[in-house]
């Protein structure tokens, strides 16, 4: 039967880098689409945002740039005059000085423009490529998924074989991950497999255990557990004997995703705060704080979450991480029966739609479903589910699926249950000495919630 305390909703809700959205459809890079027109990404910002906002500026700006890295492209070395590149080089720089400064888009569309003069000039794409890179990993960090793989494919189809093969297998790793998180799966996968040949090819340890946690990170998101936890293990332990500390990291974050996602999240928590203490750049290390208080959440240990989500939002403004915690508020708010608490991360959450991808949305829908539940309001908890499952179907998210429909089916229980007078436990289960642990040690990192 399904509870709305520790025994159903938190343990349901737990797991995997997901997020969630209110009832707004026009994300503008949360779902991959085709375009006929090179960099198109950057222009669907006019139909987002008023014609004279920052946003579809900067886009604009974005379009000029990578239309004129475009004539550094071999197939158009031939054709592209002297005199045809500084024309338009000028005109674009003109532009993109005029975005003026504050921004720190402008900050790297102004660079770029400089570095494509330096590359015609040395006749040496290889300058490129970092600026390109940083360039794309703003955007994602910024939720522009489409627009950050537009940037690596230029990246890629301008330099090719020109460039060092430490940014080829930088450029694939990156168009992987945004492929990914899009649920675009078979171009992930190609993406991370060309890496992974260009990392063998010159014996690149460390690349190569990137390639393979890119590739098991798709088959966890297609819901071959069993698969992703051998192969993470494999992972770690390759990771431990090269001493790369980086993979390991992300080996103990990944394993302990999946161990969640099997249930087995007693075993997950100390791999999270493993991959924690392992991590070296600020972004990971809140990333997975926030996995962690999504863990303790489904063991009850609500507390303990809530003192790593708040740390979160203290020390990070990315909004995939950000938006994560407001998700994970509202969650720990309604286990504790807050209403008020509810409402108020709700509505943070709602701020942030534009920049959820699919999953997030879905996983929002979802747990402000269970939290309408825990309030009585089963109507409003169904229709919400509903949403999240469509979503969830409509992006190949079966793993979410499967959850969705599995706390949906349990509705009428826990609404037979309310009506009966039936409290569901909200006090957390037993505790391992792991757990206990872990809790001590986020109690010294966020002294009180």
């Amino acid at each position: 039967m399904l509870r709305l305390g520790h025994g159903c909703c938190p343990a349901e809700t737990s797991m995997g880098p997901l997020t969630s959205e209110p009832e707004n459809h026009d994300m503008p890079d949360a779902v991959a689409r085709p375009h006929t027109l090179p960099h198109a990404a950057f222009l669907e910002r006019g139909s987002l945002h008023p014609a004279t906002s920052p946003a579809v500026r900067l886009g604009q700006g974005a379009f000029l740039v990578l239309r004129l890295i475009d004539l550094l492209a071999v197939d158009h070395e031939s054709s592209v005059t002297d005199d045809a590149f500084r024309y338009q080089w000028a005109a674009t720089e003109r532009y993109c000085r005029e975005l003026g400064i504050g921004f720190p888009e402008a900050t790297h569309l102004q660079g770029l423009v400089r570095i494509a003069r330096d590359a015609h000039a040395a006749h040496d794409v290889r300058l490129l490529a970092p600026g390109l890179l940083a360039y794309a990993h703003a955007l994602e960090d910024d939720g522009h998924y489409d627009e950050a793989a537009d940037v690596v494919i230029t990246t890629i189809a301008v330099g090719g074989d020109r460039l060092t093969v430490a940014d080829r297998i930088a450029a694939q790793l990156r168009l992987g991950r945004v492929r990914r998180k899009v649920m675009r799966w078979e171009e992930a996968e190609a993406a991370y497999n060309e890496a992974d040949r260009l990392a063998r090819e010159v014996e690149d340890g460390f690349s190569v255990l990137l390639s393979r946690l890119g590739l098991v990170n798709v088959v966890q998101f297609r819901d071959t557990m069993a698969e992703a936890e051998h192969e993470y293990n494999r992972i770690l332990s390759d990771a431990k004997t090269g001493a790369y500390q980086e993979a390991e990291a992300r080996a103990e974050h990944g394993l302990a995703s999946v161990l969640s996602l099997r249930g087995h999240v007693y075993e997950a928590v100390p791999h999270f705060w493993q991959a924690y203490e392992r991590y070296r750049d600020e972004s990971s290390r809140l990333r997975t704080l926030h996995d962690l208080a999504q863990a303790l959440v489904t063991i009850g240990q609500v507390e303990s979450a809530q003192r790593a989500l708040l740390e979160v939002i203290r020390r990070d403004a990315r909004p995939d991480n950000v938006n994560n915690a407001f998700i994970e508020l509202m969650n720990c708010a309604s286990y504790q029966r807050d209403r008020v608490g509810f409402e108020r991360w709700r509505e943070r959450c709602r701020t942030g739609l534009d920049t959820m991808a699919p999953n997030m949305h879905a996983d929002f829908l979802l747990k402000a479903g269970i939290g309408q539940a825990r309030f009585g309001l089963f109507q409003k908890a169904k229709q919400l589910m509903g949403e999240a499952l469509e979503i969830a179907s409509q992006n190949q998210l079966h793993a979410l699926e499967f959850k969705i429909e599995r706390i949906n089916s349990g509705l009428s229980d826990c609404e037979a249950e309310v009506k009966a007078g039936v409290q569901a436990a909200t006090e957390p289960w037993w505790e391992s000495e792991a757990v206990r642990e872990v809790s001590a040690s986020l109690a010294q990192l966020v002294p009180s919630v």
